[in-house]
């Protein structure tokens, strides 16, 4: 019995042998993949759990931008009063001058250049505030990685500081030079147009677009942002420091995204939205005559109503409070929530939260 059994062996030697090593190897193999597949499931594990902190790192530095900027409107709205101080103005019509119509010329070109600085200015420091501290919440992002190799912080608390005091030129010098240019523009539209002459809503709009042409025509929006000085801080330093070096690298990465295109169409999509709630605010004061049927029964009669240029001015005076206000209305949600806005944010969070050999 057992002779045959051997003999059959023999016989079959080689499909036993062949038979083993693909058992052995799919045994193995098997093995293999298991560990495979493990190691994938560990690597996915942890990336999920890295792409969810990148994610609420994120959403938590937006909703700080978002804090930031409402903090800096009052500021904002108090340099614009102090350069464009209509209420003394005001105060002075109160008391019947002999000069009264003089009085009620500066007042027309200052109400119009206060409200359309505002405006310009508020977007300006919405998408201005978005770059830089996405800038810094990306480089957070990285100093505070977990399994990352120590090294010098790329924003230490110092260099954040000197950084975001940037924004001063905003409210500073910047604002000085856009109130110059919008004025200017503001006479060239408005200058010899009496207080009775009547304006409907849609020759108002006509106006603003004239006068948004010829500022934006004038010089690059940017220029109103940042200081033209690259080397600034070098002028005032005896001797550049660490911290002065990365925040130069900070402010010339800065100027770099405001040179891109997507900086551009942002601004613009920022803008257009801006003018376009100003024109809606300053509507609810355009009412159809009582008992006017006509006008009533026509949602676009709106924009012919006329209202004369003395009414006007008060109106178009008051909008700063409206458009600069740290409690979150139309204006200010509608740019803070602004799809463009958020998408443009996202980019720069990603590509200062990348390393810089992956960007590379």
């Amino acid at each position: 019995m057992f002779s045959s059994v051997w003999n059959f062996v023999k016989r079959h030697k080689r499909k036993f042998i062949f038979t083993g090593a693909v058992v052995g190897g799919v045994y193995f193999l098997g093995k293999y993949a298991r560990s495979k597949i493990r190691e994938l499931q560990e690597k996915e594990a942890i990336e999920y759990i890295a792409l969810a902190r990148r994610q609420y790192h994120f959403e938590s530095n937006q909703r700080t931008c978002n804090m930031t900027v409402l903090s800096m409107l009052p500021p904002l709205r108090e340099a614009i009063v102090n350069q464009l101080n209509s209420e003394s103005l005001t105060a002075i019509l109160k008391n019947r001058p002999a000069n009264k119509m003089d009085i009620w010329e500066d007042l027309k070109i200052i109400s119009f250049t206060r409200s359309l600085v505002s405006v310009y200015s508020t977007c300006m420091l919405v998408v201005l505030l978005r770059i830089q501290l996405n800038i810094i919440g990306g480089y957070l992002y990285l100093d505070n990685s977990v399994g990352k190799p120590a090294s010098t912080p790329q924003a230490p608390p110092e260099v954040q500081q000197q950084y975001l005091s940037s924004i001063q030129h905003l409210l500073g010098d910047g604002l000085t030079h856009l109130i110059s240019v919008v004025k200017k523009s503001v006479q060239n539209s408005l200058d010899g147009m009496c207080l009775k002459q009547s304006l409907s809503l849609a020759e108002l709009e006509q106006h603003l677009n004239w006068i948004r042409a010829e500022v934006e025509s004038c010089r690059p929006l940017s220029s109103y942002m940042m200081a033209d000085d690259d080397n600034a801080l070098a002028d005032q330093a005896c001797g550049l420091t660490e911290s002065d070096v990365l925040t130069i690298r900070l402010l010339n990465e800065t100027r770099d995204m405001m040179d891109s295109p997507d900086f551009s169409a942002v601004l613009t999509t920022c803008l257009q939205r801006g003018f376009a709630r100003l024109l809606d605010n300053l509507a609810q004061f355009f009412h159809p005559p009582p008992g006017d049927s006509a006008h009533n029964a026509d949602p676009h009669s709106l924009l012919t109503v006329s209202l004369p240029l003395a009414k006007i001015i008060p109106i178009v005076n008051g909008q700063i409070n409206t458009i600069c206000s740290e409690t979150p209305g139309h204006f200010a949600q509608e740019l803070l929530l602004n799809d463009d806005v958020k998408e443009f944010a996202a980019n720069v969070y990603d590509s200062f939260s990348t390393p810089q050999e992956v960007r590379q």
